[in-house]
């Protein structure tokens, strides 16, 4: 039987068995390999902070509303970017064939049947560590919130999270020729945000604040900046951080309210603009060029040339039952962590 990841109640994750889906004309089914977790987004589901869980999404307004809870526990099927190898085509899909390796969103899931459109141009070069396509996601969410920081060359950016998708944007933002400024709490992420290329990494607990000492680094403050930590003392600190009339991503995901984002002081003082950025779509102005595909293989492009180091970034690859012990490490904040992907029984003998 296959198995899929389920947060049964908050703080309860474990490993189930599902039902396999039937294979439908023009799809797949593939073999999972690796599966990457979101330490962001699905630690809302482990925890049961995320809205879906506690209001109800009024899809036509596009409002959270007080009701029943869009969807209960047990939660299943979440994941960010799994990579598998197709195992079965139907009879009409010519596109793909068994064998092929690819990657795409499905799940934390064994097997997953899958319209055959949605991965033929997401196949792995044969010779690729299938571990990259993992990425996939995570470098898009990254890579959006660079586009709405509008970097430019020569620019000051401030990258607020340095975990895998602020180390990341870091890279992503220093190959576009921003001068990066890297703000973490933990020292490991600050140094490695230096090898991807930051000119200077800030500890966001030093005093005085992170976003006045980047004022003084930089003689006047950033031109914009990137919150990615999902903290809101984080984005008031990167509001504090630009020029005036700068310009801040807010491409955390922000869980209950937000008593430190103060906005009567320098957002106010010094008309800065926040924009929201969010993978289900791409920067305003932007969407007559660029949309989630091209994202993607923007990303993948540069990962599979090596001009992205994202192997650098696998801290563990664990067994898809050991997926409770993984959840725990990322829930107390284990500064060893980076990005955490599961690995399933189809997964190839890897050395180590």
């Amino acid at each position: 039987m296959p198995h899929i990841v389920q947060f049964t109640e908050p703080r309860r994750v474990e490993l189930v068995e599902t039902d396999p889906a039937p294979l439908v004309p023009g799809s797949v089914r593939v073999a999972t390999w690796y599966s990457g977790i979101s330490a962001g987004t699905e630690l809302t589901a482990y925890r049961g902070t995320n809205p879906y869980l506690t209001s109800t999404w009024d899809a036509q307004h596009r409002l959270f509303v007080p009701g029943e809870p869009s969807f209960g526990y047990p939660v299943q099927g979440w994941g960010y970017s799994e990579v598998g190898q197709v195992v079965e085509v139907a009879d009409d899909v010519t596109s793909l064939r068994p064998g092929d390796v690819v990657h795409g969103i499905w799940g934390h899931r064994s097997d997953a049947v899958l319209p055959a459109s949605a991965l033929e141009w997401r196949r792995m070069p044969d010779q690729a560590d299938p571990l990259l396509g993992t990425f996939a996601r995570v470098g898009s969410i990254a890579l959006n919130g660079v586009l709405a920081a509008d970097v430019r060359l020569g620019e000051r950016v401030a990258i607020f999270g340095q975990g895998v998708i602020g180390l990341l944007a870091t890279r992503l933002a220093t190959l576009s020729g921003g001068r990066v400024y890297a703000v973490d709490t933990v020292a490991g992420r600050l140094a490695m945000a230096e090898s991807f290329g930051a000119v200077a990494s800030i500890d966001a607990l030093r005093p005085g604040g992170a976003g006045a000492h980047i004022r003084e680094l930089t003689g006047g403050g950033a031109d914009s900046a990137i919150e990615l930590s999902g903290s809101d003392r984080a984005l008031h600190e990167a509001v504090r951080c630009v020029v005036v009339e700068g310009l801040v991503a807010a491409s955390g995901f922000y869980q209950g309210g937000a008593a430190e984002l103060r906005l009567g002081e320098e957002f106010h003082h010094n008309r800065v603009r926040i924009v929201a950025s969010q993978i289900s779509g791409v920067p305003v102005g932007m969407g007559g060029r660029w949309d989630q595909p091209r994202l993607v293989r923007t990303v993948m492009e540069l990962i599979l040339s090596g001009a992205v180091d994202a192997g650098a970034l696998v801290s563990d690859v664990v067994a898809a039952p050991d997926v409770a012990g993984v959840f725990e490490r990322l829930d107390a904040g284990d500064p060893q962590i980076l990005q955490a992907v599961l690995r399933f029984d189809a997964a190839p003998e890897r050395a180590r």
